[in-house]
């Protein structure tokens, strides 16, 4: 019941909605949150071999958990960081009244995926998910006053105290919002399983037995759900490009020697305004004192294929974008002798922005009247 219940509050969270879109990092980034830990039973068994007598088992209750992180992400999806954790647990019998607590706290080394939606699925959601695994050390200390039976029927009850450190695994499931208004800042909801390999640890935690005897306690394979909501500050981001400006030409008495045409992402295509515009500098250089038309194209910095084919293709892009307004020059009667024509790529952005930006002002050919 109770971990339906936390399934089902990380799952509300994750629904929400937001109103930006949540973006891949780019360069180091912090992270920090805590929520509900729920622990498994643990079975064990005293001296660490079984006695004959079978295996005691520790209960717990309720929980919670605490985490901190610095990590890197390489533009791509991908990430690494080293967090440090902190869990804590209610110990419990179900008859009597003692009680105690236990708690776990180490590192891991976690590497994680952001699923971009728009690029893999071209699904517009404002959410990107994540997955991740992680490897470390915890160490577990109990402090327990209740009463835990060593074995089976017949066998000593005992009380746990001590600290022990093993090996320990994580699996990570998230989801990341980012915060209207606040570039790189982002909310988090995610659910962790932690597995911590107890019975490889080195030495025992100690348990002491009514019957005055007292030694090592064994225990088994220790899992943790967790269902944390955090919050993640990326630290090289740009600011919101502005909205995208209309292709229009200023009105002026004479007819202007530069003209700007625009083109969606990835596109090479022109629209009804884009062949207008192209249409006006056609006219213009019949009426103005012009030798030579120079036709530039360019790209923003994304790419449909990132990485290192990513600076190659935007070049080839540029190129096809001054290719379909040179067509169209000549389709209004420029000579295509007049016309000449570059591909500049990612080069010389009409508005500066971060890396991995797509800033539609940046996605044009200009055309110039020499």
């Amino acid at each position: 019941m109770r971990l339906r219940a936390a399934l089902l509050a990380t799952s509300l969270l994750a629904a929400t909605p937001f109103a930006a879109k949540a973006t891949t990092i780019t360069g180091p980034y912090v992270d920090i949150g805590g929520g509900y830990n729920l622990t498994q039973t643990q079975h064990m068994r005293p001296g660490g071999t079984d006695d004959g007598n079978g295996y005691g088992r520790v209960g717990h209750r309720h929980g919670w958990t605490g985490f901190g992180s610095v990590g890197w992400g390489f533009g791509n999806g991908l990430r690494a960081e080293v967090e440090g954790a902190y869990n804590w647990s209610e110990i419990y019998r179900k008859s009597g009244s003692d009680k105690g607590s236990d708690r776990s706290y180490g590192g891991f080394i976690n590497v994680l995926y952001d699923i971009d939606l728009k690029r893999l699925f071209n699904i517009d959601v404002p959410v990107t998910p994540f997955v991740g695994v992680g490897a470390g050390y915890l160490w577990q200390n109990v402090n327990s006053n209740t009463m835990v039976a060593m074995g089976g029927a017949g066998s000593p009850n005992a009380r746990l105290h001590g600290t022990n450190g093993s090996f320990a695994y994580q699996g990570i499931v998230g989801a990341a919002y980012d915060i209207p208004g606040v570039p790189g800042l982002q909310m988090t909801t995610e659910y962790r399983m932690v597995g911590q390999v107890e019975s490889f640890g080195m030495g025992y935690i100690k348990g002491a037995a009514t019957d005055g005897s007292s030694g090592g306690v064994r225990f088994d394979h220790r899992f943790n759900h967790q269902f944390i909501v955090g919050v993640r500050y990326a630290f090289n981001n740009a600011p919101p490009p502005p909205p995208p400006a209309p292709a229009v030409v200023p009105p002026a008495p004479t007819a202007a020697r530069t003209y700007l045409v625009f083109f969606d992402w990835d596109g090479a295509a022109l629209t009804g305004r884009s062949r207008e515009i192209v249409a006006e500098a056609a006219q213009a250089s019949t009426h103005v004192q012009t030798t030579r038309i120079e036709v530039n194209g360019y790209t923003d910095n994304t790419s449909a294929h990132p990485g290192p084919r990513g600076e190659k293709y935007n070049l080839g892009l540029s190129m096809r974008r001054a290719d379909s307004v040179k067509a169209e020059l000549i389709r209004d009667g420029v000579p295509a002798n007049a016309i000449d024509i570059h591909g500049y790529g990612e080069a010389h952005p009409l508005v500066p922005t971060g890396p991995d930006t797509r800033e539609p002002q940046n996605r044009r050919v200009e055309i110039i009247l020499h």
